[in-house]
C-alpha cells in the first residue's frame, strides 16, 4: 500500500515539473519573439544610403619645381656653377614663354661630400655640392607641360637640373562642390527609393546627412582616400563627392 502511495507522489511531481518546463519554455519563446520584433521594428524605422556624384574638371594652375645641382672641389666654384646653371634654366623658361614674374628662386645651399672607408669617415672632403630650387607658377598649364617634356635639351647643354614634374591644380573646386553635393543627395534618394520599394516599404524624410571628402583624381583612376585625394599629375581630372543619408522608412 505504501508503495502505491509513493508512486502516485512521484507521478504527481513529474507532471508538475513537465508543466512548469512547458510554461517556462513558452514564456521564453514569447519573450524572445517580442525582443526580435522590437529589434526588427527598430531596424526598419530608417535606412542609410550612400549617394555620389562626379564631374570633369581641367587644371588651370600649375606649380613646377626644379632643382639645379653642381659639384666642385671648391665650395665657391660649386656655388658659381649653380648660379650659372640657374641663369641657363631661367633663359630656357623665359624663351619658352614663361613670365619672369612667375619664376621664384630659393637660396643656394651647399654641403661637403666626405670620404668614407669601410663605413668610417676619414676626414677628407672629396668635393662640395651646391644646389638651388627654382619654382615656376603659371596658369598656362599647356605651356608648362610642353617645357617639362623638353627639359632634356637643357640637360644636353650641360645644366644639371632635376625635374620634379609639374603639379596641376583646379582653382574652382569651391564652386563645383555645392552642385556636386546636391546631385549626390539626389542619387542617395534614388537609391533609397529603389531599396525600400523592393521590400514593400516607403522612403520617408531625411533624418541625417554627412558628406565625405572630395576626391580629385585622374579621369581613369579608381583611387580614393579616407581623408580625400588630390591627384596633381594630370591636367584633366575627375572630381567626386559622396554623401551618407539616413532616411525614415515606413511600411
Amino acid at each position: 500500500m505504501s508503495n502505491d502511495i509513493q508512486e502516485k507522489k512521484l507521478r504527481a511531481r513529474s507532471v508538475t515539473t513537465i508543466i512548469a518546463a512547458v510554461i517556462l519554455a513558452g514564456g521564453l519563446g514569447y519573450g524572445m519573439s517580442l525582443v526580435g520584433n522590437g529589434l526588427s521594428a527598430k531596424a526598419g524605422n530608417s535606412i542609410t544610403v550612400t549617394g555620389s556624384a562626379k564631374t570633369s574638371a581641367t587644371a588651370d594652375n600649375v606649380v613646377w619645381t626644379l632643382n639645379v645641382q653642381e659639384s666642385s672641389p671648391s665650395v665657391a666654384t660649386a656655388v658659381k656653377k649653380v648660379e650659372k646653371s640657374v641663369v641657363s634654366l631661367k633663359d630656357y623658361l623665359t624663351n619658352g614663354g614663361v613670365d619672369a614674374a612667375g619664376i621664384e628662386t630659393a637660396g643656394i645651399s651647399s654641403f661637403a661630400i666626405n670620404e668614407y672607408i669601410n663605413g668610417n669617415q676619414t676626414g677628407r672632403v672629396l668635393s662640395y655640392q651646391a644646389s638651388q630650387n627654382v619654382t615656376v607658377r603659371s596658369k598656362d598649364v599647356a605651356k608648362i607641360k610642353e617645357l617639362s617634356g623638353g627639359i632634356g635639351s637643357l640637360l644636353q647643354s650641360g645644366v644639371n637640373v632635376n625635374n620634379y614634374g609639374p603639379q596641376y591644380y583646379v582653382s574652382n573646386l569651391a564652386d563645383l562642390r555645392p552642385q556636386l553635393l546636391a546631385d549626390a543627395m539626389k542619387d542617395a534618394k534614388v537609391r533609397g527609393e529603389a531599396i525600400t520599394k523592393a521590400v514593400g516599404s516607403t522612403l520617408g524624410p531625411v533624418l541625417a546627412v554627412s558628406s565625405g571628402p572630395v576626391q580629385v583624381t585622374s579621369p581613369d583612376s579608381v583611387d580614393t582616400s579616407a581623408g580625400g585625394m588630390y591627384d596633381t599629375s594630370s591636367i584633366p581630372k575627375t572630381v567626386t563627392v559622396t554623401v551618407s543619408v539616413g532616411f525614415k522608412v515606413s511600411k
